[in-house]
């Protein structure tokens, strides 16, 4: 345990020396009210350097996340640590939410669809270096594409993704052109034993939803939870839930005016398909599913 956090204080301590390299800005967490999220800050404290921290509002998140994220955000801003809030405000002066992002995508989010986790959490720290609290042992996808640093290209084959974060590495790093985010991920190495080995150790105050048995604590009704996970957190969320088929309802509405094929005829029908872990068809082509325009 202690190699993994000098390993993940170097990385944050590298990263702050590029930042205000590069930025002229300290560096910027980012914070979601997860347990990953809550090990990254202590590491950021514990580090010395200078940084910011960023929270993503999904509009989706359950009451006791937000209160966690409150409470947090006001214990660091009472050490002089600046806090904000990203609420996804679109060109036009409109904000962007769950509720109305998916009537936009005219289909709603899946396991290989996962466009709020685009639009909602992760275009934040734009023109910043940002560390984040991602990890290899969450998926086998995070293991072949997310790596110690980073720079995330809009065209993903253009992303540099370094595994390792050698002498050599950091200058590869550090002198690279390639417009786009800087990201650094100091726990990237870490299982769930070590997050929750170190935050015992460290006495870090955690979300209370784990301890009332949620293995995570991410956008309520998120497909990547599972559908038993899922069912659980509708039945102790009910307006959220209702906030879903609502936004499902206008999805068809939109779906229908522009002609789109419709299995569903209400919006509970599409929630029904939903928690099953439905597919649609060709839904991994993005292009059939377009945002409508105007």
């Amino acid at each position: 345990m202690m190699d993994l956090e000098r390993k993940a204080i170097e990385r944050l301590r590298c990263a702050s020396d590029m930042s205000i390299k590069l930025y002229k800005q300290p560096l910027v967490i980012t914070y979601s009210g997860g347990k990953d999220s809550d090990v990254l800050l202590h590491l950021a404290a514990a580090s010395g350097i200078p940084y910011e921290v960023l929270h993503s509002l999904t509009t989706a998140d359950a009451p006791e996340t937000v209160r966690h994220v409150y409470d947090t955000f006001h214990r660091l801003e009472e050490r002089g640590v600046k806090c904000t809030v990203d609420k996804h405000d679109a060109p036009d002066g409109t904000r962007v939410t769950m509720w109305n992002l998916i009537p936009r995508k005219l289909m709603p989010p899946t396991r290989l669809v996962r466009y709020c986790c685009a639009e909602l959490k992760e275009s934040g720290g734009k023109d910043r270096f940002i560390a984040t609290g991602v990890r290899w042992a969450e998926s086998t996808a995070r293991r072949k594409n997310r790596g110690a640093l980073e720079v995330i290209h809009r065209n993903r084959q253009k992303s540099i993704i370094l595994s390792n974060d050698n002498d050599e590495d950091r200058r590869l790093f550090e002198s690279c052109q390639l417009k786009g985010a800087r990201v650094v991920n100091p726990i990237i190495d870490w299982s769930d034993t070590d997050i929750w080995d170190y935050a015992a150790a460290a006495k870090i105050k955690m979300n209370l939803l784990y301890c009332e048995g949620f293995r995570r604590v991410g956008c309520v009704g998120c497909p990547m939870a599972g559908t038993e996970m899922r069912k659980k957190q509708f039945a102790r969320y009910p307006k959220i839930k209702a906030a879903y088929i609502r936004a499902f309802e206008r999805m068809l509405e939109r779906r229908r005016e522009r002609g789109l094929p419709c299995d569903w005829q209400t919006g509970v029908d599409v929630y029904h398909w939903w928690m099953e872990d439905g597919v649609m068809t060709s839904q991994t082509v993005m292009s059939e599913f377009e945002e409508e325009r105007g």
